[in-house]
């Protein structure tokens, strides 16, 4: 029975080999020293998340002064709560928790790597007048659960840059990007 079960682990892992699976590594980036200028809205948390990433693989440090940094970071982050749904006595029944994180990234010589970006979240929250406690920590972890999204796809798009001179792909999203039709 154990040789089966051996047999099977061992045709698993050659297919996900085969298939081009591997394990979320840690990033290279282009920079070697990184200052980041968060702005006074950026929350605690997700700017130490940052560095924690950043500084993640060992070669790459978080350096508390512009002039010793390859690069700069300036991230922006803001939070709005937005009402989805009213009851038809006029309450609030559900909210869409919004988190958005502006950035961009210069090197030391002023050339533009990453120009201002955006990245915006959202989450869809039950609202009950009666839980109002329970629902502001609930929206809570909602906001740190998107930070560490937001910070993990920031983290990202720093390594998609590859090199410290300007180019003519920077990786951010084109915001007036063509919508699908809704037909």
């Amino acid at each position: 029975m154990t040789h089966k079960w051996l047999s099977a682990l061992a045709v698993a892992v050659f297919l996900l080999a085969g298939c081009g699976f591997y394990l979320k590594g840690h990033q290279e980036y282009a920079f070697k020293r990184l200052y980041i200028v968060p702005s006074g809205t950026t929350s605690p948390a997700m700017l130490a998340r940052l560095k924690r990433m950043v500084q993640a693989n060992g070669t790459t440090i978080v350096v508390n002064h512009p002039r010793e940094a390859d690069a700069t970071l300036f991230i922006d982050q803001g939070r709005s709560r937005n009402s989805l749904s009213i009851s038809v006595r006029g309450l609030i029944d559900e909210y869409e928790l919004l988190l958005s994180l502006k950035y961009s990234l210069i090197s030391a010589d002023g050339t533009t790597l990453i120009p201002q970006s955006s990245l915006s979240l959202n989450r869809a929250m039950t609202y009950n007048n009666q839980f109002a406690l329970a629902k502001e920590a609930e929206a809570d972890l909602f906001y740190s659960d998107m930070e560490s999204d937001a910070t993990d796809q920031l983290i990202r798009r720093l390594a998609a840059v590859r090199s410290l001179e300007a180019s003519g792909a920077v990786p951010s999203i084109n915001s007036s990007a063509p919508l699908q039709p809704l037909f």
